[in-house]
C-alpha cells in the first residue's frame, strides 16, 4: 500500500510520536475529528526531531507492531483499519525525493510453528523451550517484490537475509532499527574523516537459528550468535565494488589495518551515543573472503579479534 506525498508530509510527526511514545504516554484514548492534531502535539512536545529517521538521519523505514507503543495505531493513522494486525510494508513518498518512507509491521513471532513460518525453516533459539526472555519480536516477510525495499540510504532488506533457502519465498528476517542507525552513523563517521563510502557490504546479517548452528564450533560461530537477533552485521566497505574490504588506509594493501579505520569510527559513535553500544570484532582475510568487522547493538560493549 502507498501513501501519498500530501499525506506524508502531513503525519510525520505522528508516525514519530506513535512509534517512539511510550505506553504510559499512549494511556489516554484519543478519538474522533481532532485526532491527528492530538497526536502531532503529542509528538511536538514529547519526540526529538531525529525520531522518524534515527539519529544519522538516514534511516527511510520504521518497523511497527502490537507490542510497541503506539505501533498498530500509527499504522491506523496513516493508512487506514484495514492495516490493523496486517503484516506488510507500507511505503509512503519521502521528504527526499525519489526515495520512499516505508512502516514495517511485524508478522508475530506466534506464528512460528515447529521451526517454520509456512515453508521457511527458522529453527530454535537457544533457550527458546525455557523461556520467551529475549526472543524476537516478530518477523518482517520478505518477499521477491519487496525484497530491495530501502531500510535506509545504503541498507536494502535483502541485505540482511539469511544464505540459504534461495528457492524458498517468502523469507523472514528479524532485523533492529538501532543496528541500521548504526552502521549509517558509522558510514557519516569515515565520510567525515576523508573515506569515500558509496557502498557497504553485509557478509552475514541475520541468521536463522537453524542456520546458525551449523556453524557453531572451534573457530566458527557461537551459539548464541547476536547475528539471531537482528542486531549483528558482518561488513566491509566495498565502494568499488569489487568484493572485498577498500584499501581505507590508502597504503596499497587491504589487511586487518583496514578494518581497524572502520572500528575507529565504531569507538566514536558509541561515545556519542552510549544507547547504541555493542559488540565490535575484526576478522582477517582468508582463502574464502577478505577482512570485514562485526558489529553489534548488544547493548554492553565487547571486543575480539583486535591483536
Amino acid at each position: 500500500m502507498v501513501l501519498s506525498c500530501s499525506r506524508f508530509h502531513q503525519v510525520c510527526a505522528i508516525a514519530g510520536a506513535a512509534i517512539a511514545l511510550t505506553s504510559s504516554a499512549l494511556a489516554a484514548p484519543v478519538a474522533g475529528p481532532d485526532v491527528t492534531a492530538a497526536l502531532a502535539s503529542r509528538a511536538t512536545a514529547a519526540i526529538p526531531t531525529d525520531t522518524l529517521q534515527g539519529k544519522s538521519g538516514k534511516l527511510l523505514a520504521r518497523i511497527v507492531s502490537g507490542q510497541r507503543a503506539g505501533g498498530i495505531r500509527v499504522l491506523r493513522e496513516l493508512f487506514g483499519d484495514t492495516t490493523s494486525g496486517r503484516p506488510g510494508i507500507y511505503t509512503a513518498s519521502s521528504l527526499t525525493p525519489g526515495r520512499a518512507f516505508s512502516f514495517i509491521s511485524l508478522l508475530p513471532f506466534s506464528a512460528k510453528r515447529a521451526g517454520r513460518v509456512g515453508p521457511y525453516f527458522i529453527g530454535t533459539w537457544p533457550r527458546e523451550r525455557r523461556t520467551t526472555a529475549g526472543l524476537p519480536e516478530g518477523f518482517i516477510e520478505v518477499t521477491k517484490d519487496n525484497q530491495h525495499t530501502l531500510v535506509s540510504e545504503h541498507f536494502r532488506l535483502r541485505d540482511f537475509l539469511t544464505h540459504d533457502q534461495q528457492s524458498v519465498w517468502p523469507k523472514y528476517l528479524v532485523l533492529e532499527e538501532r543496528l541500521i542507525d548504526k552502521l549509517e552513523l558509522v558510514i557519516s563517521d569515515l565520510e567525515l574523516r576523508g573515506h569515500h563510502v558509496d557502498h557497504v557490504s553485509v557478509m552475514s546479517g541475520f541468521r536463522t537459528p537453524q542456520y546458525n548452528v551449523k556453524g557453531v564450533g572451534r573457530g566458527g560461530r557461537a551459539l548464541d550468535s547476536r547475528h539471531q537477533y537482528g542486531d549483528a552485521a558482518d561488513i566491509f566497505v566495498d565502494s568499488d565494488r569489487n568484493g572485498q574490504m577498500d584499501d581505507l588506509n590508502r597504503d596499497g594493501r587491504v589487511d586487518a589495518r583496514d578494518t581497524k579505520i572502520v572500528l575507529q569510527s565504531v569507538e566514536r559513535i558509541e561515545q556519542q551515543h552510549p544507547d547504541l553500544v555493542g559488540g565490535a570484532g575484526l576478522y582477517p582475510a582468508t582463502r574464502a573472503h577478505g577482512p570485514f568487522i562485526h558489529v553489534d547493538v548488544r547493548g554492553h560493549k565487547a571486543r575480539w579479534g583486535l591483536s
